[in-house]
């Protein structure tokens, strides 16, 4: 079964347990709308490449549609649907005055010089201009884009509209409008879920043993915050190899020579990356791209705990595996939300022509990630399901009865 299937057979499945109208899946199992478009990029030596994008918007119920652009050359349009779906159903979770979008390039951009990236950036933004904006859809920084990325696009935009509006784009730099903590919100936001999940499983931090997979932005600030707060990690992989210390290992050592060599590889002992699931640890956190945790792999975690940092990074039969094994999963449109959430606070800030400190964003992070969790956990308690159906199941009750507000549904 596809990602895809998965998410709308979960859907499916919520629906008829809340008995819902059938309109209600019939709206939610596809997006409202996905362009796929031709970008022209000029290279440094003068010839012409042709690059695939995709931009998708699964839901304007709550709000314009919210998500990242990616620049992978796995990018299709069946990821970016995927996606969207998902963004819905985290900003319903959050309540949050959003729906659910996703976008993305077919590019390595490691390929690509300077000069290549920030035209590549500005000809998307030039592609898919007519769907985009404040009040219709709001991009981001996602996997392989950053805020240097949200800055050439939000400049290009601002030329195409002839007027400043920095509300439509959001992860910028904060000397552009952009939100204070932005760039660490994803991570901490994990960090949030997993000390939330700590308690609830009478577990203590300073005994915690954690292995993470993935040292991009999420991995690595999740890495840095968790250590902070007395956690081991022992086991840290990125796509080119695995590093490991059973008495933990130093990590702000390994973000130091991450910045200078943009890869961990060659920073110890040659390990394969895939061993990373064989690491005995406390909490595993899948913090890299989807379909990780497979039939194959999700029999090898030994792990109590597993904090999807990534989107969609269990499959179906990985999922039921952790479930029969009683691990306790906290799912990605859960554990993932603070880039969301202080996305949102982004926009907002925008709107207001304000500029909130770090410390106001981050209390307010940890304060609603924290109510989210707890609304998820007594869902879960309340219909005895696990985390993820219960979040599934909290985010389409509320996206049905917005429905029925809005007269969408009878």
């Amino acid at each position: 079964m596809s990602t895809l299937d998965w998410l709308s057979k979960q859907i499916n499945e919520v629906v008829e347990e809340l008995d819902l109208s059938s309109s209600v899946y019939q709206i939610l199992k596809e997006p409202k709308h996905c362009i796929k478009v031709s970008i022209p990029l000029e290279k440094d030596d003068g010839t012409v490449e042709t690059y695939t994008g995709f931009r998708s918007v699964h839901s304007d119920l709550l709000g314009p549609g919210k998500g990242g652009i990616r620049f992978h050359e796995n990018v299709s349009e069946e990821e970016v649907v995927a996606l969207s779906m998902w963004m819905t159903m985290k900003t319903a979770i959050l309540k949050l005055p959003f729906g659910g979008a996703k976008g993305g390039v077919q590019i390595d951009p490691s390929t690509l010089s300077k000069r290549e990236l920030q035209q590549l950036s500005r000809q998307y933004i030039q592609q898919i201009e007519p769907v985009i904006g404040p009040q219709k859809d709001i991009p981001a920084p996602d996997v392989n884009t950053n805020g240097r990325v949200m800055g050439w696009m939000m400049d290009e935009f601002f030329k195409l509209r002839g007027r400043n509006i920095p509300g439509f784009i959001t992860g910028k730099p904060p000397v552009i409008g952009g939100s204070e903590g932005r760039v660490e919100a994803t991570g901490k936001g994990v960090v949030i879920n997993i000390l939330e999940a700590l308690k609830k499983l009478d577990m203590e931090a300073d005994q915690a043993k954690v292995a993470i997979q993935g040292f991009g932005n999420v991995g690595s600030v999740t890495a840095k915050s968790l250590s902070e707060k007395g956690m081991k990690i022992t086991a840290v992989a990125d796509v080119d190899t695995l590093v490991y210390d059973e008495n933990g290992l130093d990590i702000p050592d390994m973000l130091e020579y991450m910045e200078n060599n943009q890869s961990l590889k060659g920073y110890a002992e040659e390990k394969d990356p895939k061993e990373i699931f064989d690491i005995d640890c406390d909490i595993f956190i899948p913090a890299a791209l989807e379909n990780q945790i497979t039939e194959e792999t999700a029999p090898k975690i030994k792990a109590k705990i597993v904090a999807e940092a990534a989107n969609g990074p269990t499959t179906e039969k990985g999922d039921d595996i952790l479930a029969e094994n009683g691990v306790f999963v906290i799912p990605d449109i859960l554990c993932n939300a603070g880039g969301v959430m202080v996305s949102a606070f982004e926009w907002m800030q925008n709107d207001m022509h304000d500029h909130w400190a770090k410390e106001v964003v981050n209390e307010r992070l940890e304060k609603d990630m924290s109510i989210a969790f707890q609304e998820v956990y007594d869902m879960k308690e309340e219909i005895d399901k696990s985390m993820r159906h219960a979040a599934f199941y909290l985010a389409v009750k509320r996206l049905g009865d917005a429905m029925y507000a809005r007269g969408w549904v009878v």
